[in-house]
């Protein structure tokens, strides 16, 4: 398997290793009615910390869960113990959703040695593996170095001018309908449709049914049928910035290396009434 992602096997092996941290990132869209903290506290991976992704961002921002500081970020891994040299391993409730995102983040921050769990909680579940419920233990305290990488990253200006000089892709990964503007947004003063020029890559299309990743091959032929040539730039987005992130893992396991991601993606995008819009296929 690739160094981005472990299997639950992998994982079941290594519970208690002193080199591991793991991370639950669940995160629920709003409209999900679901809460992660309380989900967490009913049933998580022995020894997991919740990762906030709602609460580790740029909090003065107006736009969701932006990128946080890098001191924020390293003053909040060191509470939660993670710091340099541990493995950190991030998974989520549905399978793989917003674990992906989590998995960005430490890369943005220059923490390469980080990893996906394939299937997440759903199918460490299934397989009938322990967990533990209540708050998790107050770990001690770790140093944490974050080196923002600011190439991984773009913002509105940086996708706007890529879109009209035809310099970068941008991969959609919202569903079809939200992508085709058949659908209302999740959030207020959102408006429905598309980046003009933008392929629709759903993210549910680079998974298996268990909700763990599909082979690079299959991966890269899901971008092929999109229309998006992996030999060019491609800057993923979505609704967030969170399943944008599923996107740049699978890039990233197709060998892909010139990517970057969106973070404002649409909330941002479609928020503002000076960009274009565009609907249907």
């Amino acid at each position: 398997m690739s160094n981005d992602i472990v299997s639950t096997d992998w994982l079941d092996a290594h519970l208690g290793s002193p080199d591991i941290a793991i991370i639950d990132a669940s995160w629920h869209l709003p409209t999900a009615n679901r809460d992660a903290k309380k989900e967490f506290l009913d049933a998580h991976i022995p020894g997991a910390q919740f990762f906030d992704i709602d609460d580790l961002s740029d909090t003065a921002s107006s736009l969701p869960h932006m990128l946080p500081s890098p001191e924020k970020f390293s003053s909040r891994m060191r509470k939660m113990g993670i710091g340099d040299g541990k493995r950190i391993i991030a998974y989520d409730s549905v399978g793989l959703f917003s674990a992906a995102r989590a998995w960005w983040m430490f890369k943005v921050f220059g923490h390469d040695d980080v990893a996906v769990l394939d299937g997440g909680l759903k199918k460490w579940l299934a397989e009938g593996r322990r967990t533990e419920d209540g708050p998790a233990l107050k770990p001690q305290e770790r140093h944490f170095t974050a080196r923002f990488k600011g190439s991984m990253v773009k913002d509105m200006k940086e996708v706007a001018a890529a879109l009209k000089a035809g310099t970068a892709q941008v991969a959609d990964a919202r569903s079809g309908t939200r992508f085709r503007g058949e659908e209302v947004e999740p959030r207020a003063h959102v408006r429905a449709g598309h980046m003009p020029g933008a392929k629709n890559v759903h993210y549910a299309s680079l998974l298996n049914a268990d909700g763990t990743l599909k082979s690079p091959a299959e991966i890269a032929a899901a971008f092929k049928a999109a229309g998006v040539d992996l030999s060019k730039p491609v800057i993923t987005s979505c609704g967030s910035g969170v399943t944008a992130a599923i996107l740049s893992l699978g890039l990233t396991l197709t060998g892909t290396r010139d990517h970057t991601l969106y973070d404002g993606s649409w909330t941002e995008w479609g928020g503002n009434p000076d960009n274009p819009v565009a609907t249907g296929a």
